[in-house]
């Protein structure tokens, strides 16, 4: 599983005319499953989605994660991030999920950080819209941004 990660002052996600996911500050994570990855594998970057420390602490520091910070997370989908580019000028997508399996482990992401950081904390988990045509706006605060891997 891949996240790029991008710590945003706002963010939202449209399908056509409708804004289907929404957010302040927080965490903007385009995310794409990569085939085998587990259960393990997915509680590990919703783990580190919301651990991670992207946050300023009160000397400026990036040392507080979207758990300390209470900050919202919108999570879209998004398979081109394990496309492999080394060499020739077209993308291969061999790399990727099929669409069933990226579905049941994005949901499934989806799921624990609701549960681990929405609920429990009453911040906004919000997403986009699988396998749609999608427009994603965002404010990149810093700009601050990291690729994880799990």
């Amino acid at each position: 599983m891949i996240a790029l990660i991008q710590r945003v002052s706002e963010a939202s996600v449209r399908v056509g005319d409708e804004t289907v996911g929404a957010i302040g500050e927080g965490i903007l994570a385009l995310v794409a499953v990569e085939p085998g990855d587990d259960e393990a594998k997915i509680a590990r970057m919703a783990e580190r989605l919301l651990g991670y420390r992207v946050f300023a602490d009160e000397r400026g520091r990036m040392n507080r994660s979207l758990t300390d910070t209470g900050g919202d997370l919108l999570l879209v989908s998004q398979f081109t991030l394990a496309a492999d580019t080394r060499s020739g000028m077209r993308a291969s997508f061999t790399a990727a999920a099929s669409p069933d399996e990226a579905r049941r482990g994005f949901d499934r992401l989806v799921g624990i950080c609701r549960e681990r950081h929405g609920n429990a904390r009453g911040a906004r988990v919000e997403t986009g819209r699988f396998g749609a045509h999608m427009i994603v706006s965002l404010v990149n605060d810093g700009p601050v941004t990291f690729r994880l891997q799990s």
